[in-house]
């Protein structure tokens, strides 16, 4: 499902699967564990987490370029100084919990030499892996997740529709205190005489519930005492754990843009957050990447001195600006319409955003008919 069958309208136009997959060569792959129920027995579970994996350029070894902007760093995301350094991204992009970022980095790494995606006599990479909690569902300290969950994010990996809500990192993720977690969009775009794709991937496990703004609606206002959160904590707060949370943006392009123009890109990602109502509270980790596949490139060629590279003029580049904001909207609100309430230790639950009221507010604030 995306937000946009129920009628909730957004701006500009998305691509055929409304999906960062729309960027050709984009592949997005999922490994989701649901398991167990009932009391909190770390190691054993019970565990609802998993990891998401993107491809910026299916599964080869070429790089493009990209970079990132932290909007709050209480989050981890490996491998940003050298993107900070070089803008050159080589091999995927990861997503998972917390306390999984360091198998999945190595794994992807060992994934990386068994496909022989490293050239030359280089065999070493600085894989890209970032996180958010999933402590309230998931038995996050009894490290579920192993390279065979990693291998099959990696391996699953295709173009075209992929799923939403409760899937791979975004399992065990709650958005604005309903339940969250992955969510995409894209949109097409001329600027002159060229097309562009520009797509999103969101893992939304941020927010307060009465921040949340759909459309312009104050949605999390007129549902701040329905559906809260249910968890057995003793010193839980339902009115503030949400700026605990976090979100990871990643961002795709086929336009042709160089590191420092990447770098805009990702920082337009906040305008997209804050129409949902996500202002980067000092316990969240809001982390975002962006890349373009408009420029493949080829690190270990030693043989020619001068590199030419295409880049798109700057005093053009506002739709993609725009565009940016767009599809982190639209993806965080497919994240919460897809995502089903879910149990998890201890029995917490985390319900979803009741369709049927959220269309009722959109229609009594005219946003629909």
């Amino acid at each position: 499902m995306k937000a946009r069958d129920l009628g909730i309208p957004f701006e500009g136009t998305p691509g055929k699967h409304n999906s960062i997959t729309d960027v050709e060569g984009v592949l997005v792959g999922h490994s989701t564990i649901i398991k167990g129920e009932g009391k909190l027995v770390v190691g054993k579970g019970p565990i609802r987490t998993g990891v998401t994996t993107v491809l910026p350029l299916g599964k080869t070894g070429d790089e493009v370029f990209a970079s990132y902007f932290s909007f709050n760093g209480n989050g981890e995301m490996t491998g940003s100084n050298w993107l900070d350094e070089t803008g050159h991204l080589k091999g995927p992009i990861s997503i998972t919990n917390t306390h999984s970022v360091g198998v999945v980095r190595d794994t992807v790494i060992d994934w990386m030499l068994e496909n022989e995606l490293f050239r030359g006599n280089t065999f070493w990479g600085l894989p890209v892996v970032a996180e958010t909690y999933d402590g309230l569902l998931n038995d996050v300290n009894g490290f579920h997740i192993t390279k065979s969950h990693i291998f099959e994010s990696l391996d699953s990996a295709k173009s075209g529709e992929i799923s939403e809500g409760n899937v791979g990192g975004g399992t065990g993720m709650m958005c604005h205190q309903f339940k969250g977690g992955i969510g995409t969009s894209s949109r097409v775009l001329e600027i002159k005489e060229f097309s562009y794709t520009l797509g999103a991937l969101v893992q939304s496990n941020y927010g307060l519930r009465k921040d949340l703004t759909i459309s312009g609606v104050p949605v999390g206002i007129e549902l701040k005492d329905i559906l809260l959160p249910e968890v057995n904590l003793k010193s839980y707060d339902k009115s503030t754990i949400g700026d605990q949370g976090s979100i990871i943006v990643i961002i795709a392009t086929d336009a042709p843009l160089l590191p420092y123009q990447l770098k805009r890109i990702a920082k337009r990602v906040t305008s997209g957050l804050a129409r949902v109502g996500g202002y980067g509270y000092n316990g969240s980790g809001d982390i975002f990447v962006a890349f373009s596949t408009g420029n493949i490139l080829d690190s270990m060629n030693n043989e020619t001195p001068l590199k030419n590279y295409n880049s798109l003029n700057d005093n053009l580049i506002n739709p993609l600006f725009k565009a940016t904001a767009e599809v982190t909207e639209e993806a965080i609100i497919n994240a919460l319409v897809n995502a089903k309430t879910m149990k998890g230790i201890n029995d917490n639950t985390i319900h979803a955003i009741p369709q049927e009221k959220l269309i009722e507010l959109l229609k009594k604030y005219n946003r629909i008919q």
